[in-house]
C-alpha cells in the first residue's frame, strides 16, 4: 500500500492555489460559523438604498437603509463611511417624506 508522507504535496490543477500537504488536508480547521460575518455588504446596501430612496419609495427604502446601516455597525464593518452615509441618507429619506406629506397632505409626490 502506497501512503503519502505529510511533507509530500497533493497534486493540483494548473492555476489552483498552492498545493496542500496531506497533513494540511487532514488537520484543516473547520470554517468559522456564519455568526461571524462581515458588515461590508449591509453598509454598501444601506448607502445604495438611502440614495435611491431620495428619488423614489422613500417610505420603504429609508427605514431599510437605517436598519442595514445599524446592522453593519453591529457586525463591525470596515466601511464605516458607507454605513454612516447610509444611515444619514435613510434619515434624509424620512425627512423628505415628512416634508412632502406636510406640504401636500398626501404620501405621494411627482416630478413636476
Amino acid at each position: 500500500m502506497n501512503v503519502r508522507s505529510p511533507e509530500r504535496p497533493l497534486a493540483t490543477a494548473p492555476g489552483d492555489l498552492p498545493p496542500l500537504t496531506v497533513a494540511e488536508v487532514v488537520h484543516r480547521p473547520v470554517a468559522e460559523p456564519d455568526a461571524v460575518r462581515s458588515g461590508d455588504g449591509p453598509a454598501v446596501a444601506s448607502f445604495v438604498l438611502g440614495l435611491v430612496g431620495l428619488l423614489a419609495l422613500n417610505i420603504v427604502l429609508g427605514p431599510m437603509a437605517i436598519a442595514l446601516a445599524t446592522l453593519a455597525f453591529v457586525r463591525g464593518t470596515s466601511r464605516r463611511g458607507r454605513a454612516v452615509l447610509g444611515l444619514t441618507l435613510g434619515i434624509a429619506d424620512l425627512i423628505v417624506l415628512a416634508a412632502l406629506v406636510s406640504s401636500s397632505g398626501a404620501v405621494e409626490w411627482s416630478f413636476g
